[in-house]
């Protein structure tokens, strides 16, 4: 696969899938940089070469360079001197044509603080890597919850190669564990090879997870769990995966494969519904964009979740979903136990305090 800005083969551009070049926060707008018309006239045209060039479906690129073409023929863009609004405005705009949540433009006041041609420099994705460590990869939670079940909660995905020894180190803990449950309430992506490492753990052998199309190369390229990983696997245990509305991208590819190969759960809201692989291009000094590449064909459902988000099994609000799991998990070690009286008669308990939970929970007043 094409790999721009070293994204290690494929980036999903969402608020934690950056590349190993980090970009920081952008500050207001300087006073001495207003844009005229030659300046908007070079990013409207740098965006639509690179869009035709590499966007994942070309009938789309089409129409959204023709809507674009339109507004300015149109004038729509002639009062906007500041970057920042433009890069809003012109995103917003495509996005209304090819409701794709991946596809963004993006203003830098003081310039593009690295060379998109170019790969990163060791040192870069050594700093790159540490962030990822002070941020345990994004494992933010592993627990044991009443009667024996475990929680593990995922923030994001750093490189598969990166966080095996955090992995096993979690996988452990959750080894004797009735049952599994994967919180993704709060993923927004991350890095496919990180999924395809936490999608291993529960599969008992090497499996097809999906396949990306790259239209700009005109190549495939299957993703299949590993065959082998560090820790123990947990193929054996019941998993529910909780999701929410903002779950993204890379987080929902895990969920969307393992629900198509009947492995997991489901419990949870809608995802948001970004399936695109997405790189990185200069588009001039101040300006770059975020450009889907490429597209997720699962190999069962011979789609993707894109525009339409993982439906979960059991849809309910995501302040529930972990209650909700939970109970199920119970109710299930419970039917697996019921010939031992001292166990099932632990999880009674525990099922009837989480329905009193979950009473309380349903009682409080919903939030706008």
């Amino acid at each position: 696969m094409r790999v721009q800005s070293i994204l290690l083969s494929l980036v999903f551009a969402t608020s934690f899938a950056l590349p190993v070049r980090v970009i920081a926060q952008q500050s207001p707008d300087s006073p001495n940089h207003v844009l005229d018309d030659a300046a908007r006239s070079a990013v409207i045209d740098g965006l639509l070469k690179q869009i035709d060039r590499i966007y994942i479906f070309p009938e789309m690129a089409k129409r959204m360079e023709q809507a674009i073409r339109a507004r300015k023929a149109r004038k729509e863009y002639a009062s906007i001197t500041s970057g920042q609004e433009f890069a809003r405005t012109l995103t917003d705009h495509l996005r209304q044509v090819c409701k794709d949540r991946h596809l963004s433009v993006d203003y830098f006041p003081q310039g593009i603080p690295y060379d998109s041609e170019k790969p990163p420099a060791a040192e870069e994705i050594q700093q790159f890597r540490e962030r990822g460590r002070r941020r345990n990869y994004e494992f933010k939670k592993v627990e044991r919850l009443d009667g024996g079940i475990g929680l593990l909660q995922v923030d994001g995905f750093y490189p598969g190669d990166w966080v095996g020894d955090t992995a096993a180190a979690a996988m452990t803990f959750l080894a004797n564990s009735e049952a599994i449950i994967l919180d993704l309430r709060q993923n927004h992506g991350g890095y496919p090879t990180g999924v395809v490492l936490l999608c291993s753990y529960f599969l008992k052998e090497e499996t097809r997870l999906s396949d990306q199309v790259n239209r700009a190369e005109n190549t495939t390229r299957q993703y299949w769990s590993y065959p082998v990983v560090p820790g123990p696997r947990l193929a054996e245990k019941d998993l529910y995966i909780l999701t929410s509305r903002e779950t993204f991208s890379a987080a929902e590819s895990l969920a969307y494969d393992l629900q198509a190969l009947k492995r997991a759960t489901i419990v949870g809201e809608t995802t948001g519904g970004g399936a695109h692989g997405t790189t990185i291009y200069r588009i001039t000094d101040h300006f770059s964009a975020s450009i889907p590449f490429s597209n997720a064909i699962n190999p069962i459902t011979k789609t993707d979740w894109e525009g339409t988000g993982v439906k979960p099994d059991v849809a309910v609000p995501a302040d529930q979903a972990l209650l909700t799991a939970h109970l199920m998990a119970l109710e299930k070690a419970l039917r697996r136990h019921g010939d031992d009286t001292a166990l099932a008669d632990s999880l009674k308990r525990a099922i009837a305090e989480k329905e009193k939970e979950m009473a309380t929970l349903k009682a409080k007043p919903v939030r706008p």
